[in-house]
């Protein structure tokens, strides 16, 4: 493919993956178009969707693009690189790479030989993967520890609620472990000046001031 017949082509796929994506939903082009005015986006028309699936229309604005995902229901980055369909992609012109590397590539998830430089778009990226994953223990080892305490409260055989507490304990220190390094964590992101994303209302308290109990007030 020459570099002056890529875009087109690259807009073609965009294309193919809405045109599936739209029937796998049930929509119609109408639909699609509505759903489009109801978001906001009243100047993309079922008219510029017959065009556009037809080939037509060889380009898409990326405001078109991002609510026409949305519209549909999928993750705008399998349009722009349809993982599982197709082994190879035409990542930019003349440069056909496996589509998992280019999705990579796309997302800023390409492995590096050392750590991205702090500050860099790359380190953020991996700032905030690396809270995600937090977020996710954090709020797999609470929903543990509770789960545990729940099972210990309702037996009503002494030696087994005893075992029972004893692992919820157990629980309990992971879940507390997990909460402090997650409150540590967000805590250097403010320092370097970044906004970390809302907690989930279960891990809320993980943001909340430490209260000083009765002995520590009385030292």
């Amino acid at each position: 493919m020459t570099p002056d017949q890529w875009p087109t082509a690259f807009t073609a796929r965009i294309a193919q993956g809405m045109r599936e994506a739209r029937k796998t939903a049930g929509l119609t082009m109408g639909e699609v178009a509505q759903g489009c005015a109801d978001r906001g986006l009243t100047e993309f028309t079922e008219h510029s969707m017959k065009n556009l699936e037809s080939g037509r229309k060889v380009s898409i604005t990326v405001a078109d693009f991002v609510v026409l995902a949305d519209v549909l229901g999928v993750p705008p980055v399998s349009l722009l690189f349809p993982l599982g369909a197709t082994a190879t992609v035409e990542v930019l012109p003349g440069q056909e790479v496996s589509t998992w590397d280019a999705l990579a590539w796309f997302t800023g998830e390409t492995p590096l030989d050392q750590p991205a430089a702090e500050g860099t778009a790359r380190d953020v990226l991996d700032v905030f993967r690396h809270h995600g994953d937090l977020v996710a223990a954090a709020t797999s080892s609470n929903a543990l520890a509770k789960e545990r305490r729940r099972t210990a409260s309702t037996t009503l055989d002494r030696a087994r609620r005893a075992t029972l507490l004893q692992r919820a304990e157990g629980y309990e220190e992971h879940a507390f472990e997990d909460c402090q390094e997650l409150r540590a964590f967000r805590g250097r992101m403010h320092e370097r000046g970044l906004v970390p994303p809302s907690l989930p209302d279960e891990l809320a308290f993980v943001d909340q001031p430490e209260i000083p109990s009765k002995t520590e007030d009385s030292e």
